[in-house]
């Protein structure tokens, strides 16, 4: 049975996504509005641009909810091959004031964000990149807003309820959300560093701390938390059956994910303009590992990406 989200964690959202965008963030969602027209519901800005509160020297990350694959593009493939793996990711840049403003944008429907952010969604992919802050730089209504905010906090409860089985009895927040950022980071090829983590939560540690204590009240498993002089702890009871049913759960998510990943990389090629170049910049962004691409590799993309991948791996640019 579901439980109900605690209205604490939804106020933290609501607070939290309504900071005002940056002025290029702005311009970018304009260039989406002006282009998906009435099908756009919400744009949700994220990543390593929303913790630092510009654009300079990155690629701004942003989600476009729509209301329907089919309404959102005029290609039918786009549609099937959103529905079908979602998402779809495009790249977009917009002149603002004398330079150039750069996203990347992958496209979800309002429905698929639901399922994607609650436990019916097995893989970690979204529950785990949006129990992490994020903005809404727009909400078609007020009521889109609700149902937005509704749904991160939901992907936090999913996020901690995955985590909580394989913690040990006593734990405080932060470990909680080191040991499940480190398991989602785990289930999918990812290029970070390996301090990323800490980055990420030494942006903003009282938020992930606020965060895993309201969420803990909607968890489905006994959470009995006491304070100390180093914060609050927390301690579960939970069967040895269900600890080793979650250590299992990542390690199939772990395999899923990086099948998943090499799926929506080869889907890219068909729907990022000059995906390779971005993926390849992203991983000697994060790894430091660059590889030239050979002229020849780039006439065969499905070839040439297998062939250059398989080469990161071996040089570690990727996990």
């Amino acid at each position: 049975m579901t439980m109900e989200i605690p209205e604490r964690l939804i106020r933290l959202i609501r607070r939290e996504t309504s900071r005002p965008a940056p002025p290029p963030v702005r311009v970018l969602a304009r260039a989406l509005l002006a282009r998906y027209g009435d099908a756009a519901l919400a744009i949700l800005f994220y990543g390593s641009c929303f913790r630092k509160g510009d654009d300079a020297g990155g690629i701004v990350d942003l989600y476009l909810i729509v209301d329907s694959y089919p309404h959102a593009f005029r290609r039918s493939s786009h549609a099937f091959l959103n529905r079908l793996l979602p998402p779809n990711v495009f790249y977009l840049e917009v002149p603002y004031e004398g330079r150039v403003t750069r996203a990347k944008y992958a496209v979800f429907s309002m429905k698929d964000l639901r399922r994607g952010v609650s436990t019916d969604w097995f893989h970690s992919y979204l529950w785990g990149r949006l129990a992490q802050p994020a903005g809404i730089v727009y909400a078609r209504n007020a009521r889109t807003a609700a149902a937005v905010h509704r749904a991160l906090a939901r992907a936090v409860v999913t996020f901690v309820s995955r985590v909580l089985p394989v913690m040990p009895p006593r734990f405080r927040g932060i470990e909680l959300w080191r040991k499940g950022l480190a398991l989602s980071y785990g289930a999918e090829l990812r290029s970070e560093r390996g301090d990323r983590i800490d980055e990420l939560i030494g942006a903003d540690p009282d938020r992930y701390a606020a965060a895993a204590r309201f969420a803990m009240r909607a968890v489905p498993f006994p959470v009995a938390a006491a304070g100390g002089a180093s914060g609050t702890w927390y301690r579960t009871t939970i069967p040895a059956s269900r600890r080793m049913a979650g250590r299992i759960a990542w390690r199939v998510r772990s395999i899923q994910g990086k099948l998943l990943s090499v799926l929506r990389l080869v889907k890219g090629l068909f729907t990022f303009r000059n995906g390779l170049d971005y993926i390849l910049w992203k991983i000697e962004r994060h790894s430091g590992i660059r590889v030239r691409v050979d002229p020849r590799l780039r006439r065969l993309p499905l070839v040439g990406t297998g062939l250059l991948f398989w080469r990161l791996y071996r040089r570690g640019a990727f996990r």
